[in-house]
């Protein structure tokens, strides 16, 4: 897939890009579409990035994307995995402000214009959001992970607050190389904060729900331990912090799990 990387100049000032990469979404993608398409918001675009579905994923997409001209869709020509499909959409995305969404992912009907006027109040560059659970079927389950009003660097060492679907971005005030996602991180959605973070950024959080997050039985993210070991090792391959170091922010990201349950 050819480097569509635009210049500021080329953004659309209030334009939101919605980057989504898809795989194997016939389930959930419709329901997800119809999310966005309810925003009041009405100045974004959706970048679908397929990455090599077998179902009907692509059909769906297809079929909106002849009716609403602010829906494209691009596909991989093999099997990449997430990070490199969600780079291949902010290459192609226009819109000054970036966000993410995966193609399960529901939210609020004034997520994105809440964001926005947040953005444009405050101007800050990195802004993210509080969210609600909810099982496979969508449902909420009324358990709402609360954010701070601000996290740096070492603030987010010390907990995974910062979730994907929640977050924008300025991309006239971080660079495109900052943004994209390393490929070889177990957590890269985590492990991009920490890189935005760590050129001295500080990421701005609304304490509401404003997105919802499917949890399916067996998921990666549901499996607490798996998530604690992923924790780790981004600590020591990612960060290259000294085992010293990786223990404290451990430590402080052990509790950190243990409050949010209590």
């Amino acid at each position: 897939m050819a480097n569509m990387e635009r210049t500021e100049k080329e953004w659309k000032d209030d334009r939101i890009s919605i980057v989504i990469p898809v795989y194997n979404s016939e389930k959930y993608i419709e329901e997800t579409i119809q999310c966005i398409l309810a925003q009041t918001c009405p100045d974004w675009e959706i970048i679908f990035v397929d990455d090599c579905s077998k179902d009907r994923s692509v059909q769906i997409i297809e079929s909106h994307q002849a009716r609403d001209s602010r829906m494209h869709l691009y596909r991989n020509k093999q099997n990449m995995g997430p990070a490199f499909t969600r780079n291949q959409g902010i290459a192609k995305a226009c819109g000054r402000y970036l966000a993410y969404m995966d193609a399960d992912d529901l939210c609020d009907r004034d997520k994105l214009e809440k964001q926005l006027r947040f953005m444009k109040k405050t101007g800050c560059a990195f802004c993210f959001t509080g969210y609600e659970f909810a099982g496979p079927d969508g449902v909420r389950n009324g358990k709402v992970v609360h954010v701070p009003k601000k996290i740096d660097y070492k603030g987010a060492l010390k907990r995974t607050t910062i979730s994907t679907i929640t977050v924008m971005f300025d991309r006239n005030q971080i660079p495109t190389d900052v943004l994209t996602m390393p490929l070889n991180a177990r957590g890269e959605d985590t492990a991009t904060w920490w890189k935005i973070l760590r050129h001295g950024y500080v990421a701005y959080g609304i304490d509401e729900p404003l997105s919802v997050y499917r949890r399916y039985p067996g998921s990666r993210s549901s499996n607490k331990l798996d998530a604690a070991w992923g924790t780790w090792k981004m600590y020591r391959e990612c960060e290259h912090l000294s085992l010293i170091k990786s223990s404290y922010y451990f430590s402080h990201y052990i509790l950190n799990a243990i409050k949010r349950r209590v």
